[in-house]
């Protein structure tokens, strides 16, 4: 009678994906298929605001970025969540694709693939979605990845400054450019 009164309880989307992360860590390729369907969406998307491509090569940093996690599974402690330890290594590859496009010239982004990133409930926001996601994707890309790291994100200055190898200020200096040309930006398009 007890039984029928009580709900069983069920898994939270982190012991389900400790368990795949378990699974997959011993080579089973179904639980990593899983993972990899429950998070390339976010993984697609901090990739994308970082890099500021939607098209082709962000789905190839998408599919580095998984190929990394198969990679490390065996090696991973579960000190924190595998979503986070996902999104950590989408950032890490986007920020490997900035610090090697350095060197390469800059390609423009292609705007009709940014409509798939967002995926807002309402037409109004969609729009305004999509609207952000092109402004953001036309800044500079320094001033774009530190934008994405230190408010979408919820990086201190130190740590942007570190990883992209410039000094604080200049963190500091980026982000307030990036604000500037984004409200300027949105601005033009309200």
């Amino acid at each position: 009678m007890l039984m029928q009164t009580m709900p069983l309880p069920q898994a939270t989307d982190a012991e389900a994906d400790a368990a795949l992360a378990r699974r997959a860590a011993m080579a089973d390729v179904s639980a990593f298929e899983q993972l990899y369907r429950r998070h390339h969406r976010r993984v697609h998307g901090v990739i994308v605001r970082l890099v500021g491509q939607a098209g082709a090569r962000a789905e190839d940093l998408t599919q580095e970025a998984f190929v990394r996690a198969w990679q490390a599974l065996p090696a991973f402690r579960f000190e924190s969540a595998v979503a986070t330890w996902l999104h950590r290594l989408a950032v890490n590859t986007a920020l490997m694709e900035l610090r090697a496009r350095r060197s390469r010239p800059w390609q423009e982004d292609d705007d009709d693939a940014l409509d798939a990133v967002a995926t807002p409930d309402t037409v109004g926001r969609a729009v305004l979605g999509r609207d952000l996601e092109r402004a953001v994707a036309s800044l500079p890309p320094r001033a774009r990845a530190v934008l994405v790291l230190h408010d979408v994100e919820g990086w201190k200055h130190e740590e942007i400054a570190g990883e992209l190898g410039m000094a604080v200020g200049s963190s500091k200096a980026q982000l307030h450019r990036a604000r500037g040309l984004l409200r300027a930006r949105i601005g033009e398009t309200a």
